[in-house]
């Protein structure tokens, strides 16, 4: 079987990745539009159980997929589980699999339960993960010990990432409003995402606290919900998403020496602690360093990352840090005991 994974290099020779995608709208075609761009890719099948669609790659045959290196599943959330657990039972190549990984905590245990061998094949696209925000964040925490950190030891993270889709027409058309189907839509699309981040770099939470609301009085699902979380250290984490608000995209580090704001595409950091007036009270910091930080892009900049970083570890036929699995299933349970409450 042609997914038993090689060495990608042969003689000096790169030989190409054979990529499958269940999926082909939305996020899969963002998706095929990165693999395409990736030199060592080629996609192989793009696959959906039913659909037609006028391009040579299209398969309803699911078999066709399992003669690839790699497969992306970039489908619906409920249908996540079902595609994995299909492939685990005839596929020994890599996959990819978007967030979140499952839709309930029965599934969740089963994954738990895969060989090691198996997990390290497996990867979800949490892909903050690779942004630029984390790898900021990764840095302090590194260097955390050490009294000539900018900022010091991290104390709080406030995030904040609001719009106003709830009031747009479309809303009330779409799965988001959907409150039977989704009552947490944005805790699972948007959420989601700034509370893995912190859990990869932190670990398990310690405490957390979910208030959902709905304000537009549109639809029937959550549009706004905040998230008050604390690690085992001490530090704490808000996070503050709403359909519902102005545009609103705003991030603060604080530390224990100095602040790193992010707001408006500007990155400012103001440091050191000890800064006073003439009366000597305390008084904002000076801003030491201030530069251009693209929010808008941020996302893209991620998702391109995280796909290279699964790329790579199938050009080397690596295996997948285990640490991104087992986060990975922790963010997800965590979800869906949210939602239980």
């Amino acid at each position: 079987m042609a997914n038993a994974i090689r060495v990608f290099l042969v003689i000096g020779v790169q030989l190409t990745i054979k990529l499958g995608i269940i999926g082909y709208r939305n996020h899969a075609s963002r998706l095929i539009s990165l693999c395409a761009q990736i030199e060592s890719c080629k996609i192989e099948f793009i696959y959906h159980p039913t659909k037609s669609l006028d391009d040579q790659r299209f398969t309803n045959n699911f078999s066709d997929l399992l003669n690839c290196d790699a497969i992306i599943i970039a489908t619906p959330n409920h249908t996540h589980f079902e595609y994995i657990k299909k492939l685990l039972e005839n596929f020994n190549g890599y996959i990819f699999c978007e967030k979140p990984p499952v839709t309930s905590l029965n599934d969740i245990e089963t994954l738990v339960k895969l060989p090691t061998k198996t997990k390290e094949k497996v990867f979800f696209n949490f892909n903050h993960r690779f942004s630029r925000l984390g790898k900021i964040i990764e840095n302090i925490q590194e260097h955390r010990d050490s009294s000539s950190t900018q900022i010091g030891n991290i104390i709080h993270i406030n995030f904040v990432m609001n719009h106003g889709l709830a009031f747009k027409e479309q809303y009330l058309k779409s799965w988001r409003s959907n409150g039977q189907k989704n009552l947490h839509n944005i805790l699972d699309t948007l959420t989601i995402h700034y509370l893995d981040l912190c859990n990869f770099l932190f670990g398990n939470p310690l405490h957390v606290s979910y208030f959902p609301s709905l304000m537009s009085k549109n639809g029937s699902s959550y549009d706004t919900c905040n998230l008050s979380v604390q690690y085992v250290d001490g530090k704490t984490v808000s996070i503050s998403n709403s359909y519902a608000t102005p545009y609103i995209n705003e991030i603060a580090i604080i530390g224990t020496n100095g602040v790193i704001s992010i707001s408006e595409n500007q990155l400012n950091i103001r440091s050191p602690r000890d800064t006073f007036d003439e009366k000597g009270f305390f008084t904002a910091a000076p801003i030491i360093s201030s530069q251009e930080f693209d929010t808008e892009n941020e996302y893209d900049d991620s998702l391109k990352n995280s796909l290279s970083y699964f790329i790579s570890k199938i050009e080397k036929g690596k295996p997948i840090s285990l640490e991104h699995f087992k986060t990975s299933l922790e963010t997800n349970r965590l979800i869906l005991q949210l939602h239980n409450k």
